[in-house]
């Protein structure tokens, strides 16, 4: 071989193997030529990995899309739209930016693997309350996280390194990925009843009794406010007798919020479970986000919160945190934590997002009040109060898989099979065409099955 490249370069055929004649470079000399095309190497190294399927969110927007129907809807997606159906940016998030851009003390540099201190104070006393005593006396381990998603892994990674043995209970249903971020951590996960289907409501019952029957000391991961994808949540009442059980049972309860003002409009109303747990002297996991009260679901920004019963068992859990983030992620993003901070450090800013938030909820509870109506003048069969029920976001309409399908395939709304709606995807300009849509899967006796 060594000749044949000698003799080919000598004749001018391969002038570029001259600089790798020596013995050290004749394998890349071979490599250049295309001389050696399989190297040992198999050409099907990856035939064996299968094609996941599509998210079921994010697969039915990617159907939308490509639909070309003028009448489509996007029902699917958890992000707030405005009246008009568009995104909307905040304008205090807009004021906060407008800030930082000016403030030339500000860089680029690595945060701390658990993120911003400033911020992850200032998130505790919006989770827990000002006069929060867990807060007050330090005891509240707090890191920034990759919004709610984010916040929801590094607690899994967290349970599984120091709650060995412990099951994680989900109410039935739930959003999607809970069950899934189990999975990959490798958490051992059950399901506990919260949907009552034939009254579309709470099973209160049924969510007592399980909780009662998990072993002492089980993990109950439970929805803060806006519980998706019902929209049904607990009364206080209702919550005061799922805290006595998970008292009695010694149970870690850890809250995903991820709708805290957004849901009522109220931030000290949707923290209500929150902070009666944490009161009364529970142990809590708390897994916060910014992505829908502050419209930054671009910006990955969120909190995951350990209660503690000193201020060493703290630096001890923190500790643990930054060697957890450090090997998924390393450090959390900057922007999205400056404007959080910036909003909830300035009175004048402060007041504003409250505002903004309680318009956002008042135009989802119009629309809710505006479907009922449709389907009201309609007549459509069957009781649709607990459209008007039924809080935050989403709305688990009722309409079972085969009418859900329907509403995607004959009349482009896109929504998901289990019947729930985003109620931020409803506007004045398409609220009749959606409840007439309902109204015939409803009547359509080949969609009742």
């Amino acid at each position: 071989l060594h000749a044949h490249f000698a003799k080919a370069s000598a004749a001018k055929t391969y002038p570029e193997t001259a600089p790798f004649l020596s013995a050290g470079g004749l394998f890349a000399a071979l490599l250049a030529q295309g001389s050696l095309q399989h190297c040992g190497c198999k050409d099907d190294e990856w035939s064996h990995v299968p094609r996941a399927p599509l998210d079921p969110i994010l697969g039915i927007s990617q159907r939308f899309q490509a639909d070309k129907d003028p009448r489509k809807v996007n029902v699917s997606i958890g992000a707030y739209r405005t009246g008009e159906g568009k995104p909307l940016v905040l304008s205090c998030v807009k004021k906060a930016e407008k800030i930082l851009v000016d403030n030339d003390a500000l860089n680029k540099e690595y945060l701390p693997q658990r993120g911003d201190a400033d911020f992850s104070k200032l998130c505790q006393e919006m989770l827990f309350g000002e006069t929060s005593k867990l807060v007050k006396e330090g005891q509240v381990a707090t890191v920034q996280s990759l919004s709610g998603t984010g916040s929801l892994r590094i607690g899994a990674e967290f349970l599984k390194r120091f709650a060995k043995g412990k099951t994680v209970y989900i109410s039935s249903p739930t959003w999607g990925t809970h069950n899934s971020i189990m999975d990959h951590a490798g958490i051992p996960y059950k399901s506990y009843r919260y949907w009552n289907s034939k009254d579309r409501n709470l099973d209160l019952d049924g969510m007592l009794a399980d909780i009662q029957a998990a072993p002492d000391g089980s993990v109950i991961l439970l929805h803060a406010a806006a519980h998706n994808p019902t929209g049904v949540d607990p009364t206080k009442e209702q919550w005061d007798k799922i805290m006595a059980v998970c008292k009695a049972k010694g149970h870690l309860c850890w809250f995903d919020s991820a709708y805290q003002g957004f849901a009522t409009g109220d931030l000290e109303l949707d923290a209500y479970a929150m902070r009666k747990f944490a009161d009364a002297g529970l142990h809590l996991l708390l897994s916060q986000s910014f992505a829908k009260n502050f419209g930054l679901y671009g910006e990955r920004i969120g909190t995951f919160s350990v209660t503690c019963a000193s201020t060493e068992e703290v630096a001890n859990v923190m500790s643990q945190l930054d060697i957890i983030i450090r090997n998924l992620y390393s450090n959390p993003p900057k922007h999205g934590a400056n404007i959080v901070k910036t909003v909830l450090s300035d009175p004048i800013l402060y007041q504003e997002w409250r505002d903004e938030l309680l318009d956002m909820s008042k135009r989802i509870q119009s629309m809710r009040t505006r479907l009922y109506d449709e389907l009201t003048s309609l007549g459509t069969p069957g009781d649709w109060t607990h459209i008007t029920s039924q809080i935050g976001m989403f709305s688990f309409t009722g309409l079972n898989p085969a009418q859900s399908k329907a509403m995607v395939e004959k009349h482009h709304i896109y929504m998901l099979g289990n019947g729930r709606v985003s109620m931020a995807g409803v506007t004045p300009g398409n609220v009749k065409y959606i409840a007439k849509a309902i109204d015939d899967v409803v009547r359509d006796v080949s969609f009742g099955a």
